[in-house]
């Protein structure tokens, strides 16, 4: 198992960017696929972002792909997104994922672990 905490959420009025973290604990963090997604007031959580362990292949969204980025660093246990261009429709609760073996995948429930969210307020 893997602990992850999310940060960097916060208020942004619209066509600004913020940049989210989330830090891994536990294990070896390398080795694990990764992800984020989001949940809106009175909305299912929905898949934003993943990226793979092995070649770092990252997946999209369609309404995030283009303004957003996945990324990790080497030998760093975080992962990041780097969301440009904030909509009011991205206002959500940010949740960090994780999985224990490959492909990355939007389905939210090959995730075993998972933060326990960021909160994006995005202001038009």
């Amino acid at each position: 198992q893997v602990q992850l905490v999310e940060s960097g959420g916060g208020l942004v009025q619209a066509g600004g960017s913020l940049r989210l973290s989330c830090v891994a604990s536990g294990r070896t963090f390398s080795r694990y696929t990764m992800a984020w997604f989001r949940q809106a007031p009175g909305k299912e959580r929905e898949f934003v972002a993943g990226i793979g362990w092995i070649g770092g292949n990252t997946i999209y969204a369609d309404s995030v792909k283009g303004r957003y980025t996945i990324f990790r660093v080497s030998g760093e246990n975080t992962i990041y997104l780097q969301m440009n261009s904030l909509k009011s429709e991205d206002t959500a609760v940010y949740y960090c994922a994780a999985r224990l073996t490959l492909p990355v995948t939007p389905d939210r429930s090959a995730y075993a672990d998972w933060g326990r969210g960021t909160q994006v307020t995005v202001s038009s």
